[in-house]
């Protein structure tokens, strides 16, 4: 398989900053290359459009890693994202950041013990884990 694509989620409102630092260090950092594109809609969208066009994007992915701040409880689209890769079958997980830990709320259908702290080794291993898991096994 080339170079695995990962959908990146992240609450635009709150943790833009990191969904940046995160992007970049991606692409030097991490043991297990993967490849992120820029795939949030560029402008405000009705909601229907979203979801298919957001939907379509996901599909093509092999995962999800949901960055996963202090304000989750907020970040409707987030929820859905995760919703969406489900139905999908787009193996997903988070990595706390902005301050973020085992404390904080996580957005609905993320599990606790899928989410992991910002360490590049363990998100290598968990990327390879995905790419075991849902569309890809």
């Amino acid at each position: 398989m080339a170079e695995p694509r990962a959908f990146l989620s992240f609450d635009f409102d709150h943790n833009e900053v990191s969904r940046n630092l995160f992007a970049g260090q991606a692409k030097k950092d991490s043991p297990t290359p993967f490849i992120l594109e820029d795939w949030s809609s560029k402008r405000v969208l009705p909601e229907a459009e979203w979801e298919r066009l957001i939907a379509t994007k996901i599909a093509g992915c092999h995962l999800m890693i949901v960055l996963v701040g202090k304000s989750m409880s907020t970040a409707y689209g987030v929820a859905a994202e995760i919703s969406m890769a489900k139905d999908k079958h787009v193996p997903s997980f988070g990595v706390y950041v902005d301050g973020a830990g085992s404390s904080s709320t996580l957005p609905n259908g993320l599990a606790r013990n899928r989410t992991i702290s910002w360490n590049w080794v363990d998100i290598a291993a968990a990327v390879d884990q995905m790419l075991t898991e849902g569309k890809n096994a």
